[in-house]
Parts: structure tokens; sequence; C-alpha cells
């Protein structure tokens, strides 16, 4: 090569050099990375609690709402009883069905955190009585 031709290819070199250096300063960036949209804690598995027969028999129902902190795992973390529902028994059903209830986290920027939420959990008591009251009142009836 002779010393103009190395000199054209040195200086070809030196534009593109400083074109790519100036495209990063002051022209089109590249697109930011887009922001997760917050998503809002979403129930999973949530099995209604168990109902104590002689209570629904009775017709003791009733509604307990519980404070309950779902953890960036998804799982019931402290759960605080709010309101209860006229019975300590059924209340203890709630909130022990609630502990094992599985929820997707909120996320915000993508990532889990941790939410609380108000939870109400209801018991009514079934219409028509199912035949099996018929035997629980029968035994409570005869005291035992």
């Amino acid at each position: 090569m002779t010393g103009a031709a190395t000199q054209g290819v040195a200086l070809r070199v030196a534009i593109v050099a400083l074109v790519a250096g100036l495209a990063g300063c002051g022209g089109p960036s590249a697109p930011a990375a887009p922001v997760a949209a917050p998503t809002e804690v979403a129930a999973v598995k949530t099995p209604p609690p168990a109902y104590p027969i002689e209570l629904a028999c009775q017709g003791i129902g009733g509604t307990t709402t519980l404070k309950v902190v779902i953890g960036t795992d998804g799982k019931p973390g402290q759960i605080q009883l709010v309101s209860g529902s006229g019975n300590a028994q059924l209340d203890e059903q709630a909130q022990k069905a609630v502990e094992g209830w599985q929820f997707n986290a909120a996320t915000r920027a993508g990532q889990p955190v941790s939410t609380t939420i108000q939870v109400p959990v209801s018991f009514n008591p079934p219409q028509p009585k199912p035949d099996e009251c018929f035997a629980v009142e029968e035994r409570l009836r005869r005291g035992g």
C-alpha cells in the first residue's frame, strides 16, 4: 500500500470511529427497557373452611373478616381478626383455612412485594338442612 492509500484507510477508520462515538452522545438513544405494570394479589387456591356440622345444623353462621399479609412467595403470613362472625369456633376455622390459602403475590416493577389485604370468610347455614342434621339434632337433644 502506498502512503496515500494508508492515509486514506486511516482517515476512513477515524471517521467511522468518530461517527460511532457521536451516535452515543446526542443521537437517537436506544429504547429504554419497558417497566412492568404493577399487579395486585390474585387468589390461586382458596378452599372453603371446615364448617362444623353442629353449627351449620343449628343455623349458626356469619362472616369473619381477617387482615392478611400476603408475602412475596404468595403465602399468607400474619393473620389478624378484624371482625368476628359472632362465634369463636367459626372465627378459628376461618383463620385455619386462610393459613393454607395460596396467592400470586402483588408485583411492583416486575418484582413480588408483600401486600396486606382484608379477607371476608362467610359461613352460610345450608338450606334445606342436610339429612345428617337430623342425627346431629337428636344427639344434641340427648345432651351429647
